[in-house]
This record gives C-alpha cells, structure tokens and sequence, in this order.
C-alpha cells in the first residue's frame, strides 16, 4: 500500500525530492522540496484532490499562466505549475469491522490519479499568521508598513488585470520582515478552471473574516476594490487584535459583513492615528463605489496625516452640517466618552419623507467626563435634541448633572445636582427626574439653576431607575425591592411586590407604555439589574413575560423595543403594545455598549427614536510591582477576572469581542495572547494546582481545557446556576462554584463519574469571592450577614464556621 504521499513524491521524482508537509490549507497542502534542476528548496503547493476532480488539469495549466508573468518586489514568484498522474495506485482492501484484511493482499486501482500542483520559493520565515498568532497585535507602524507594502503589490496587480481574491495573514509571508503575498491570481485560475463549478467542491474561495460584501453574495465580476477590502480587514486585525466580523460559523460571519457596519479600530485601540483609522473605515465600507479607487490611494492615506480629517471619528461620514468639524472621541486620561448614535426614526408618520439613520461622535468636554460609579449616566429628550449626563469636573470628587444640546460645543453644569445620579425627562420634556441623595428629585426645564425638588425620600431602593408613567406620575422601587408609584406631590403607593417564592428580589422599573398604566420591569434575583422582562399593569399588578433574558436595560420609542444584554449588544424589534409582545425580526441596533455592574447599559433612548450610548473603553493589561511600577502588557479588549498561573509565568483572563466573551491565556514572557473557549460564553477562569487545567463559567454550568491549548473542552458540571467558578482544591479533586445570583458555594466532586455537589456555604444573604488559603485548608467570602459586606473564613472543606 502507498500513501498519496507516497504516490506523489514517485509521480515527480524526476523533477522534485519532497522532504516532508508543511501544512495544510483551505485550498492546497504544502509540501517542502528541492527542485533537483536548480538545486534549490521550493515549496511544492497540491491542491486537495476533490478540488483537482471538479477543475480538470488542462484547464488548470492555462488559467495559472497569469501568475507568471506577475513580477514585483512584494509578490512571491511562481516557479513551476503542472500535473502528476499516477496511472493506478494501491490500496488495502479491510474486513467488514475495518480490522484484519479479508486476502492480505494488496489491490490496485486502475483509476488513474491526477495532482494538480504549484511550486513557489521556499521562504525562510514566517506568514502574517504565524505573528500574529504570538503577537497578537502589531505595533502601529509595523502594521501600516506592511500593509503599504502589500498594498503596492495589489496596485501593480490590479494594473496588469489581476486579483487576487484571497488575500489574508496567511497568504502574507514575512521574509526578515518584508512581505511578500503568495497564491497570487490562484484563487482567479481555480475559478476559472472550475468554470463557476466551486460549489461542487463543498469549498469557497476567500476566507470568510476577509471576504469583501461582493464575495459573500458570490458576484461573479469582483475589482480591484475586493481585494482592497480584504486587506482593510488584514490591517483591522493588525491593529485590533481581531477581524472586523467574528462570527460562530462562516454563515454567521458572511452575514455580519453582509449586513453590519465594522466597528471603528479606534474602540478596540485608541492609540491609532485618525487618519489610519479613517483609511481603514474607507477601506472596509459595504459598497464598492465608497472604498478607495485603487490600492495605491489606500497606502497613500496611510501615511497621510492629513487623511481623513472630515470624516466623523467613528468611520462614518459626517452629516452635512457637521462636516466642517472634525469630529472625534475624546480619548483624555482616565475618562469615559460619550458616542451618540442617531439611529433615525422608528416608524415614519403617513406623508413624512423616510429619514436617513446618521451616526456621529460626541466628543466630551476636556476635564469633563460621564461618571463611572455604577449608575446610569445618561437621559435624552423626547426630542432627541438635550443630553444629560453625570459627570464631574477635574477638580471635584462630587458628581453632578450636565447637559448638552446637540448643536452645542460645550455642556452645563446643573447646580444643586449633587449625588445625581439616573436621570429621567419626563414624556413632555417639561422636567428631569433623578435619584439623589435619600430620594427622588425633580428639576424644572431648561436646567439653569438649583431648581429641584424632593418628592420622595427614604422611600427608594438605591439602583432603582425611575420611570415617569405620565407627566405627573413617577414609578421607582421601593427600598423592599417593591414596584411604587410616586405622584409629584410625593404621595407613593405599591402597587407589586417581588415574588420571593421564586427567588426575585427586586423588581426594576425600566420603561412605561403609551396607555399611561403599563411599565416595563427586569425581576432580578440578585442586586444586580439583571433578569427577564415582564409587563406590569400598575393598576393591577398583573404580569404578562415579554423577554426571557439575561437582559439589564429596556426602552420602548414609536413602536419598537430596545434592550441591552450583559455582553455589551442592544437589541430591538417591533412591539405590539396591545398584545404586549414583540413583532417581526430581531436585530442587533449597536455593540460593547459600556455595562456598569449591577447597573445596565450606559445607553438612553428618546421617544423620536434617537439613541446615545457610551462605548466599552478597551482596558490595559497592567502588571504593578510591589513599589507600584507599572508595566503594560497589552491593550485593545476590555480585560477580566485576571488569574496568575501557579508558576506565574501566565494568567487566564477573559473579555468581550463584539458580544462574545471568551477565556483566554497570556504568556507574560512572549506577551502573547491564546484563546482557550470557543463557546461564546466562558468566563471568570481558574487554574488547577498544577497549571494544567483552566476552568471556566459556560452557559450556567463548569468547564474546562488544558491550559495548553491542547484537546477539547469538556464539561464538569452541567448546571444551570453556576455564577462563577472559585478555586480548585490542592489535590485537584474538587472544585468550588457559586450558585444562583445570590450566591451558595458549593463543592463540586471531580472523580466520580456522576458529579456529586457537596454544599459548602448556602444561607439567606449575599455570600461572593470565594477563595482558599494556600495550604488549602481554610476558605475566606465575603457575606452581608450583618447587613454590610464583610470577609469571613471558615474550615476547609467542611462548613462549620
């Protein structure tokens, strides 16, 4: 019996010596060889046999001439291209259980076997891939020089009627560290051969993360601007750490450069230039027509300060009215800056001309910020055109209310708003509610001066958001966790109360519907806003389930519904408000919203169908010594639950790309990044004793992968329940978990073959951060027994305390 290697190597003996495989791709395998007619070492390209079956060789051979006559600095020569045919080869022939041959004997086939092959340079080095497999991200400069470089290799391609159609970090080699891009105009010969026959082959060409809009709805005629498009998304991940769409599958991901705008470089690494990220917004857009003319002018505006500066600085042209200023996020120390998306109209009145969706960036006032304590920061008018905010100045620790008119430059202070925090313009736009000290309080608009008034106080549960019912009646919770109304002469009355029989304890009021009666509620189980959602009938308390959840903010606005999820997404859709129920299709409206603990999404809607947000702020990796210096280690993601390896040389850490979070390692002495779960949901890692092992939180339940990377995932425990993953026990046997929002600790036994679950702490109050004393034998939690959080330590594994 010969292997297809085998075969292969006795089909070319006479003109290549192959030494041995050097991978494998989408399209081809690579052999390394030496061409014993120039005595030199080549890589020796095969393509997979079902794609040689549909292509044919003569065809093949024809179509590939293109690429020889490529020749530029930066594109990587074709050598030699031809067919291999094996005339009959061999084969075992096995039992009926695929064990023991049924003769011993070795048959032939007497079809014959034909290799379609491509031979190019051998590169000492590595592909774009491979560093950024190590490095993750590029520095600055490193990957806009790269990306001139290819860029001027796709220039002079384009020139001479060529694409490449399949550019990607893995077709980018780095010979001492300058590119060179291979399997130029290959994926043009394959489609042409294959005379639009691809499909045939259950293979695609172009990888799905940097397939241009026109390659993902398969148009047969693709330019030049295709393949600009695809190393747009090249010089995103560069600069990012990640493509500009990811998706669980390729279908997912087709779909998000089909229909998604690419979120701005700038919010995952705020350290690029404007003008870098403007080339690469222009370079990434939907249509063709709005990218740049040619690859030339994409590395012209690469290195071109000047680039850029009329286009809003989250990648989308400005309006009109607003071109003449360069508008920008404010990135200044320490702050957390407010973008405003103006999402258009929701519904459109009968004659009223359609609206356009515009999107631009309010850059905050310098010294100036919107507050980061745990509380919603922002309200909009039902207008859409009055901003308010928390916030404070550089000089105090007080935060206050400000706000900001949309054609304004500057914001104001509102006096007498000290402690705001949640405010709330009633429908008409007349007032502003906000929760201050001890209560509920109202100001009169415009906000000139101290004008609030107290309605209400002792009466509110401190993370309540109030929600105005009509203009002259409130609805807020209460410090029992129970639904209120609260008229503005301060008269309150419950009207629900929390089902505690089903572990709710507080209910959080989040919007109210047009009949002046029902308000929008998230049941949380926990302090935290977090839960379903579910209709209240403020007159009779009945309930009707709208949202199963896991949601922790709800707006409704001219007959649609808005909601934030805990991973950073808001989503909307029709609503039936007579019905109470959500109509027609799902969709994703904005992405890594900014999410305060317990608190929701740092977003506010207005009524006209505006929305304002605050983005997710990329944190750095910081390492601190024990004298306070600081070092950073990588930045772009918002970084969590970071945990040191046992030998210190790693942590396990997670963080949020456009919804999903993910667990990852970080090798502190590469300072590289290695993603460990792939399941969309993995957070809140911990290391065995040993360092083998990294274990995660998965959809409510325990699971864990080598920490090498190696293997599967495998599940320890299938909840639902689990909130967090604590510690392992020394000798690796048992692992600690939180369950439920208010949290029991629990043991879970690793060796048996069913999991047992052996309570550890489980009482009436808040129990959280769990954690074993080295020598494994002592357990410390905090817990609000005593009515505020206090440590508590216990034997370990028993639990007497």
């Amino acid at each position: 019996m010969t292997s297809p290697i085998e075969r292969l190597a006795a089909a070319l003996a006479d003109r290549y010596l192959l030494e041995r495989e050097l991978g494998q791709g989408g399209m081809a395998t690579v052999y390394l060889a030496h061409d014993l007619k120039h005595d030199r070492k080549v890589a020796l390209k095969v393509l997979k046999p079902e794609l040689a079956a549909v292509i044919g060789a003569e065809r093949f051979v024809v179509e590939i001439k293109t690429t020889a006559a490529l020749q530029h600095p930066h594109i990587l020569p074709l050598f030699d291209s031809g067919t291999a045919t094996v005339k009959g080869h061999g084969s075992r022939v096995t039992g009926p259980d695929g064990g023991k041959d049924l003769d011993d004997a070795e048959t032939r086939d007497p079809r014959p076997e034909t290799f379609l092959y491509y031979v190019m340079p051998y590169i000492e080095g590595e592909t774009l891939r491979d560093k950024l497999n190590r490095e993750t991200q590029l520095a600055i400069d490193d990957a806009v020089r790269i990306t001139t470089d290819v860029a001027d290799a796709l220039d002079y391609a384009h020139r001479h009627g060529v694409i490449h159609r399949d550019i990607k970090p893995e077709n980018i080699l780095l010979h001492d560290g300058r590119p060179m891009v291979a399997d130029f105009g290959i994926a043009l010969a394959l489609s042409a051969a294959a005379g639009g026959r691809m499909t045939e082959t259950g293979m695609s060409l172009g990888t799905p993360h940097y397939m241009s809009p026109e390659q993902a709805t398969a148009e047969k005629e693709l330019t030049g601007r295709s393949d600009i498009y695809s190393l747009g998304s090249v010089l995103y991940e560069m600069l990012t750490g990640q493509p500009p769409h990811l998706g669980g599958s390729a279908q997912q991901i087709i779909m998000k450069i089909i229909a998604e705008p690419v979120q701005p470089v700038t919010a995952l690494r705020r350290s690029v230039p404007p003008n870098v990220a403007a080339a690469v917004a222009k370079a990434v857009e939907k249509l063709p027509a709005d990218r740049f003319g040619s690859a030339a002018e994409f590395a012209k505006a690469l290195v071109d300060p000047g680039f850029g500066s009329q286009v809003a600085g989250g990648g989308h042209h400005a309006p009109a009215a607003m071109r003449s200023r360069h508008w920008r996020t404010w990135t200044g120390a320490a702050a957390i800056v407010a973008l405003a998306v103006l999402v258009g109209r929701w519904s459109v009145r009968a004659g009223a001309a359609t609206p356009i969706v515009a999107r631009f960036t309010i850059s905050m006032d310098s010294g100036r910020f919107v507050a980061s304590a745990p509380v919603n920061a922002l309200a909009l008018s039902p207008d859409g055109q009055t901003l308010a905010y928390v916030g404070r100045n550089a000089t105090s620790t007080q935060a206050q209310l400000y706000t900001r008119q949309l054609d304004e430059l500057q914001s104001h202070p509102v006096s007498g708003t000290e402690g705001a925090s949640y405010p709330v313009f009633s429908p008409d736009g007349h007032r502003l509610s906000y929760i201050g000290p001890g209560g509920v309080f109202i100001a009169d608009v415009p906000l000139t001066s101290s004008t609030s008034t107290p309605i209400a106080t002792g009466v509110v549960q401190a993370l309540s958001t109030e929600v105005w019912l009509d203009n002259s009646t409130l609805v807020a919770a209460n410090d029992r966790g129970g639904l209120i109304t609260l008229s503005l002469a301060g008269k309150a009355m419950t009207v629900a109360e929390p089902d505690r029989k089903a572990g709710e304890q507080n209910l959080y009021p989040q919007a109210a519907l047009p009949d002046g009666r029902t308000v929008l509620v998230i049941p949380s189980h926990g302090i935290g806003v977090v839960g379903p959602v579910v209709a209240i009938d403020t007159r009779t308390g009945r309930r009707t389930p709208i949202l199963d959840g896991p949601v922790n903010s709800v707006w409704y606005a001219a007959g649609y519904l808005l909601w934030g999820e805990p991973s950073g997404v808001l989503r909307g859709a029709r609503f039936d408000v007579d019905h109470l129920k959500l109509i027609g299709t799902t969709v994703a409206i904005a992405e890594s919203v900014e999410q305060e603990i317990g608190a929701g999404a740092q977003a506010a809607v207005s009524s006209s169908g505006s929305l304002v947000y605050v983005p997710e702020q990329p944190l750095a990796l910081v390492l601190e010594d024990r004298s306070g210096k600081q070092q950073i280690l990588a930045e772009g993601h918002r970084f969590h639950s970071p945990r040191f390896s046992p030998d210190g040389n790693r942590l396990a850490l997670d963080f949020t790309q456009q919804g999903s979070r993910s667990v990852w390692t970080f090798d502190l002495r590469q300072r590289t990044l290695s993603r460990l779960s792939f399941d969309d949901d993995g957070h809140d890692p911990v290391w065995t004793r040993d360092g083998k092992w990294v274990a995660y939180e998965h959809n409510g339940g325990i699971w864990r992968r080598r920490s090498d990377g190696s293997g599967d995932a495998d599940s320890v425990y299938t909840g639902p329940g689990v909130e967090q993953v604590l510690e392992f026990a020394p000798d690796g046997s048992m692992v600690g978990a939180a369950l439920g929002s208010r949290a029991s600790f629990v043991l879970v036994h690793l060796s048996a073959d069913t999991k047992k679950i052996q309570p550890l702490v489980s009482d009436d109050y808040d129990v959280e951060s769990g954690t074993l004393s080295p020598d494994g034998r002592w357990m410390a939690y905090l817990s609000d027994e005593t009515g505020r959080a206090e440590v508590y330590v216990q034997p370990f594994p028993s639990g007497a305390k």
